[in-house]
């Protein structure tokens, strides 16, 4: 069955199998894709079997292997945990039987007495055959979480510091940590942080989407991030203005504004090895209030013309429409969630095909 086929049958399916597994039938007729999924694309179908069980768990990792195969995807990219090796050896051999990836997801070190806590996360990627761990190193949003530059700072410098302590663990083991930018630093100041550290196995896990809410061109933010890539988020943005910025949507890949294809084919120069993961949360827009005080208090010296230059792109690529689904029941929640992921995986093939 070609992609296109099974994605009208997936259509049908979705509402009915909303709270339960795809059919196998389904499951079968899937082509493999070559994109992977990171939990936070299941987000909506997770929050609804916790509503009737809240022991259910979509995101243990083998039951979230099996889902996603399931889907069609290529690999999961999900928090491992500290398993024991034996069950990681299991979620590996799966995997490999399946012909798909496994990377993993853990927060770093918060200081000397945690090490012991992420080295065992640590050692149970690397029994799982993890290609990388996924980390981020600061809280939040830069513009909501913090109030000044100091405040920033002092969070900044805390997360160095984490960082630090992960390299030797992550060089220990030669797990690839990957670092995500996280609507957390811009581009130079990332690089910059990673030259830092000056561990080979310490780089970043490079989203797709995410610099937009800093006021950077998407594409110039990959080239400079595509060297250090060890895993990618797959993404596209679609935007609209409000009256105090912008807002942000994660809609299905070549729904939104992103040169998608150019930003592709960078990093597959730089990284011809490194996977991509779907990372589109099914949610209502974010708002980027970059048009407020606060918004500025973490960016003494941002050039105006960055504003400038987004909010062209902004008028530019205007979305008549954005996703709202809050207001939805939650079963058609999941319906629109499954939708967004089949059209994407398709998307995400035709851009990877080289």
């Amino acid at each position: 069955m070609r992609r296109r086929d099974a994605l009208q049958a997936m259509a049908v399916l979705s509402t009915a199998t909303t709270f339960g597994s795809l059919s196998a039938g389904a499951a079968e007729a899937r082509p493999r894709s070559k994109v992977g999924l990171v939990i936070y694309t299941q987000n909506l179908r997770q929050a609804a079997l916790r509503a009737r069980d809240r022991q259910d768990n979509l995101f243990e990792p083998l039951r979230f292997l099996e889902h996603c195969r399931e889907l069609g995807a290529g690999g999961i990219q999900v928090p491992l945990g500290a398993r024991d090796a034996g069950e990681m050896r299991r979620l590996r051999e799966r995997a490999e039987q399946l012909d798909m990836f496994v990377e993993g997801i853990a927060s770093p070190p918060r200081d000397e007495a945690d090490v012991e806590r992420f080295e065992a996360e640590i050692r149970a990627a690397a029994a799982a055959g993890a290609l990388a761990v996924r980390t981020v190193i600061l809280p939040g949003r830069r513009y909501e979480f913090f109030d000044s530059l100091d405040h920033f700072n002092e969070f900044l410098a805390r997360g160095r510091r984490s960082l630090e302590l992960a390299a030797a663990v992550v060089q220990r083991h030669r797990v690839p940590l990957a670092v995500e930018n996280h609507k957390d630093q811009r581009v130079d100041e990332r690089v910059e942080l990673l030259r830092t550290i000056g561990c080979e196995f310490v780089g970043a896990c490079v989203d797709m989407g995410n610099n937009l809410a800093l006021l950077e061109d998407p594409v110039e933010v990959v080239e400079k991030l595509a060297p250090w890539a060890f895993s990618v988020h797959l993404k596209d943005q679609a935007v609209q203005e409000y009256e105090d910025g912008f807002l942000l949507s994660d809609v299905p890949l070549g729904a939104g504004c992103l040169d998608l294809k150019k930003m592709t084919d960078i990093l597959l120069a730089a990284k011809p090895k490194v996977r991509f993961s779907l990372e589109l949360i099914t949610r209502d827009a974010l708002k980027v209030p970059c048009l407020t005080d606060k918004y500025w208090a973490t960016f003494p010296e941002l050039p105006g013309r960055d504003l400038a230059r987004t909010l062209r792109l902004v008028r530019q690529h205007r979305s008549e429409s954005l996703p709202q689904v809050s207001s939805l029941p939650a079963d058609e929640q999941v319906a629109l969630e499954t939708r967004h992921i089949l059209a994407s995986l398709e998307t995400g093939d035709a851009l990877l095909s080289r």
